[in-house]
């Protein structure tokens, strides 16, 4: 989920019902990364076998486009959208209340509307949903949380780079997953470093993760390449292209 600033005016909202999880991850990967209309929050959740994914949007977004997206790829998997108008004063309490608790692999990712249910978890990292991307309900965060899972049950690691850190989920996850692990998390974005900072002290992680704002790997703490033996970059893919050249000359001989 990405929530931005609330634009002046109601939200709108589309819901749909998907027939299993698979399905839902992908509704909801199809409304986060279809561009315009740009979502502000786009969520899924189950109850009782029941999953729904929710997306919100700005008063002024076109969403007649929202069905022929999601019929062409996903056709008979879900419900048509129901679309409704979100009154002013609920919009804190619903992006609140639609964000459960996701487990990723052996993670917990939740709000803090959930603590008492979420918190005990070991491996329970708690991030609100704020302006910097990254609360494990968009479908690509979940998958790298699930990757990491498995990777670190694989092998170790010892110099681990988050690339465009966004809240700083994932490299408060590689701190937790491997503990004698150095991480450094970069954004390009102040507001998202700071964020990340935040979220990175809040859950104990301070000792052994760096936050740095910096354009991909323009930082002094970043020179000198050949240093990561695991990176991970949750972001688009032509950024992630671009810096490819740069992102391969960072890294350690056998890394990942």
């Amino acid at each position: 989920m990405r929530p931005t600033e609330r634009p002046a005016g109601s939200l709108r909202k589309v819901r749909l019902e998907a027939r299993n999880a698979d399905a839902a991850r992908r509704a909801a990967g199809l409304l986060g990364e279809a561009g315009d209309p740009e979502p502000l929050a786009v969520t899924h959740f189950e109850d009782g076998g029941r999953h729904t994914v929710e997306a919100y949007y700005g008063p002024d977004a076109d969403l007649r486009r929202l069905d022929d997206v999601l019929a062409a790829a996903s056709p008979g998997t879900v419900s048509p959208l129901e679309h409704e108008v979100v009154p002013d004063e609920n919009w804190v309490a619903i992006s609140q209340a639609a964000l459960p608790p996701v487990t990723a692999g052996r993670f917990t990712v939740y709000g803090s509307h959930d603590r008492a249910v979420a918190g005990w978890h070991r491996d329970a990292i708690e991030i609100d949903a704020g302006e910097a991307f990254g609360t494990a309900h968009h479908a690509t965060t979940r998958s790298c949380l699930i990757a990491l899972d498995r990777l670190t049950r694989a092998r170790s690691f010892r110099s681990v780079l988050d690339l465009g850190c966004g809240s700083g989920v994932l490299a408060i996850a590689a701190a937790r997953a491997m503990p004698h692990a150095h991480v450094i998390a970069t954004d390009n974005d102040p507001q998202a470093t700071a964020v990340a900072r935040a979220n990175v002290r809040h859950n104990g992680a301070g000792r052994r993760v760096t936050v740095l704002t910096a354009q991909g790997l323009a930082h002094p703490r970043l020179r000198g390449g050949g240093g990561f033996d695991l990176v991970m970059a949750n972001i688009l893919a032509g950024p992630l292209i671009r810096m490819a050249p740069a992102v391969a000359r960072s890294m350690a001989p056998g890394s990942i």
